[in-house]
């Protein structure tokens, strides 16, 4: 399965002025290709189109396709796109395993199942036990593989990350891009990455776009 963008173009509603030059690109199965450019060019805003979350204040072009199937005009929720950003956005008032549990696919719908798909999810990521924990009480590196698991158990078809591993330490943000990379490689979909460090890049092993050289 593949992500696809196909002459994509975007520029704030009161000016003609894109913010970079129409993108194409194709993302294969199981890499990780890496949008880079300074701040401002556009890279997240260019994630929010592919996720469907492009605000009224932008008027995009082009085309988004999964799979050969476009998305460009489904809601958000119906892309099976998922976005990892800097912050893992759990929400405050669940507990580790209630925040993966709302990220489980519909399909999952009795008790029993969706306890299993949690706790296996728990133990992929080396959490076993913190089920019941606060989100408040766990270290960056443990939030961001909370908040990647989470967004896996809903079977995205593709993936968006945005910056994730800007607020780690040098260590922990090793760990946490080999914790990203190889869960994403392993469920052999399309991923699509915004980073400013070049090792970011470097590690993921896939294209290399660099907006800033696109811009008019």
């Amino acid at each position: 399965m593949s992500l696809e963008l196909e002459g994509v173009v975007i520029r704030a509603a009161r000016s003609d002025r894109p913010l970079f030059a129409p993108l194409t690109l194709t993302v294969a199965p199981g890499e990780v290709a890496t949008v880079m450019g300074p701040s401002g060019i556009g890279k997240s805003t260019l994630v929010d189109f592919i996720g469907g979350h492009l605000s009224a204040g932008f008027a995009p072009q082009g085309r988004v396709r999964l799979d050969g199937r476009e998305v460009t005009g489904l809601p958000a929720e119906a892309r099976r796109i998922g976005i990892l950003f800097q912050d893992a956005l759990l929400f405050p008032h669940l507990s580790v395993g209630d925040n993966l549990a709302f990220g489980l696919a519909r399909r999952i719908r009795q008790a029993g199942p969706r306890r299993m798909a949690v706790e296996a999810a728990l133990a992929e990521a080396g959490l076993e036990g913190f089920g019941d924990r606060d989100p408040a009480t766990l270290s960056g590196g443990q939030l961001g593989r909370v908040a990647l698991m989470r967004t896996l158990l809903a079977e995205p078809r593709a993936l968006l990350l945005d910056e994730p591993f800007s607020k780690l330490d040098p260590d922990r943000r090793r760990q946490m891009r080999d914790f990203v990379f190889d869960h994403v490689r392993g469920r052999n979909i399309p991923v699509l990455m915004v980073s400013h460090d070049a090792e970011d890049a470097a590690a993921a092993g896939g294209q290399i776009l660099r907006l800033s050289e696109l811009a008019n």
